[in-house]
């Protein structure tokens, strides 16, 4: 056993001893590129997506120097006809990038790096001749050549140089000549059964063209058929949930909301755990040590970057091209660019199909608002906590307060917002009821005519409080509104409500910029 080589299987041990969630069905996918042409694998997801779990899986089950079958034996691997095949079978290279990035900070890392792993396999192949000027593919290469073995290479957190470096330094430039010579060199083929590489993002661009085009590459953007690793499903949080005594709507609340590739509900796995051993529901996000990060870009600011976040936070989705971000976080050039960084970051979703994102979630959206207050944004941070006054003033059928309460939630946003198209409206007034989400869910429905979009609050479970209709108008007054929520054939999910609803017409008068409210109780 060496410190970089044949590990052995304690990593994957631990994660067994702990509650599991059986993601051992990645084995059989690498499993199918092993001595292939898609033998070259990069798999970026978010911190806190189990990336790391994963890495000790495969090493647990690939390194030869111990024996996994009875940590696999009650796993979706295991009834896999490939799994005896490789189970066992290969000298694996493990190497951890955070362990060198905390010990070195200059550009002679990449050199460390090298001269470490080598030295490492050396011990192990102590019988093999190697030059003094042979660099660790050099030893690789000789080792092939007289043993035969074949390596699977394991590199987690892959991109912490990238993260870590400031931009000007020649490590990341170097590291990755360094990959190159490692997985492009013309006996990669020979040396390696397979590669496997995690991280937060991508491999780097230069240009249009990644930096290590023989890799096939999966990621929070274009996941293929690992997307259904990425997270936890919602069979999976059932489980938990019934197994831990712990409500399966409130986790769903808090930690749902990823469409990663064609999987449309995918849980934030790690603050699921959290949330079931400690048996209650909050925000373990804030730990990801991405705040910083966030808040940076978004003081970036640029053009719509402010506008796309306020309608993220109201539940809208934005537009977003993440084809020509260089998958380097210190190379930011446009707005595509800081949402295509936050979607790898896991602060926003993306829907592939609707090439748009949106923020996925309560905790998620806690830790926004929180990026949005340290950047200063007042006239936001201001609505959303007049929002709570506001809800209740519509539970209490306060008139007046609804009126003067949307009233301050316009005019502290016209300056973002433009207040003269219906979505702005609308949009508006889903930020003003910000903090309903908390115990609504709440459905945006499309304009139609020259009405604004309705807003419809259903109760989450467990929550005794009306379902909420509101019906919004533009220079009419707000009794017509109540009478055309009067006039609509009710969908099932509101009509069940009847005895227990609210409707509310909400009227903007453009020559006095005021609004008028009428709250009618079902």
């Amino acid at each position: 056993m060496g410190t970089y080589i044949n590990i052995g299987n304690e990593g994957f041990q631990r994660i067994r001893n702990s509650e599991y969630v059986d993601k051992s069905g990645l084995i059989p996918v690498v499993n199918k590129t092993l001595f292939t042409e898609q033998c070259f694998s990069c798999v970026s997801r978010c911190r806190r997506f189990g990336k790391s779990m994963a890495a000790k899986m495969l090493c647990a089950y690939y390194d030869r120097s111990c024996d996994s079958r009875s940590l696999f034996a009650d796993l979706q691997a295991a009834q896999d006809p490939s799994f005896e095949k490789h189970l066992n079978k290969y000298p694996v290279i493990y190497l951890d990038m955070t362990a060198f990035v905390t010990r070195f900070h200059d550009d002679s890392i990449v050199e460390k790096i090298d001269a470490e792993l080598r030295a490492d396999v050396l011990r192990l192949y102590a019988d093999v001749e190697v030059r003094p000027d042979d660099d660790l593919m050099g030893c690789l290469i000789r080792i092939t050549e007289k043993t035969g073995d074949r390596f699977f290479f394991i590199i987690d957190e892959w991109d912490a140089i990238c993260r870590e470096f400031k931009q000007g330094t020649s490590a990341m430039d170097r590291y990755v000549n360094w990959l190159r010579r490692m997985f492009k060199e013309v006996n990669a083929s020979r040396v390696f059964a397979g590669v496997y590489m995690t991280g937060i993002l991508p491999i780097k661009k230069y240009k249009t063209e990644s930096a290590l085009n023989n890799f096939i590459e999966y990621s929070m953007v274009e996941p293929g058929d690992m997307a259904q690793f990425f997270g936890f499903t919602k069979e999976e949080v059932r489980t938990l949930a019934e197994k831990y005594g712990m409500d399966f709507d409130e986790l769903e609340k808090w930690y749902d909301g990823y469409q990663i590739g064609d999987e449309p509900s995918m849980f934030n796995p790690n603050s699921v755990m959290q949330a079931v051993s400690r048996r209650r529901c909050k925000s373990y996000w804030g730990r990801t040590g991405a705040f910083d990060a966030v808040t940076d870009y978004i003081q970036m600011n640029y053009e719509g970057l402010k506008d796309d976040i306020i309608r993220m936070l109201a539940g809208d989705h934005s537009s977003v091209d993440p084809t020509g971000f260089q998958n380097d976080m210190s190379v930011i050039h446009s707005l595509d660019d800081v949402l295509t960084v936050l979607i790898h970051l896991g602060y926003l979703s993306y829907d592939w199909k609707e090439s748009e994102c949106y923020i996925p979630n309560r905790e998620v959206a806690g830790e926004m608002v929180n990026a949005v207050k340290a950047n200063n944004w007042q006239p936001v941070v201001e609505a959303i906590q007049q929002s709570k006054q506001l809800l209740q003033a519509t539970l209490d059928r306060d008139e007046e307060a609804v009126a003067h309460l949307i009233d301050a939630a316009h005019d502290e946003n016209t300056s973002i917002l433009s207040y003269n198209n219906e979505n702005s409206l609308a949009c508006v007034l889903s930020l003003a009821y910000y903090s309903a989400r908390n115990d609504y869910v709440i459905h945006r429905e499309l304009p139609t005519g020259k009405g604004f979009a309705d807003l419809v609050f259903i109760p989450r479970k467990n929550v005794d409080s009306p379902a909420i209709v509101v019906e919004l108008k533009y220079n009419r007054d707000a009794d017509s509104a109540i009478a055309q929520i009067h006039r609509r054939q009710y969908p099932d999910k509101v009509a069940q409500y009847a005895g227990n609803l609210l409707l509310v017409g909400i009227n903007y008068d453009r020559e006095h910029k005021t609004h008028d409210c009428r709250i009618e109780q079902l």
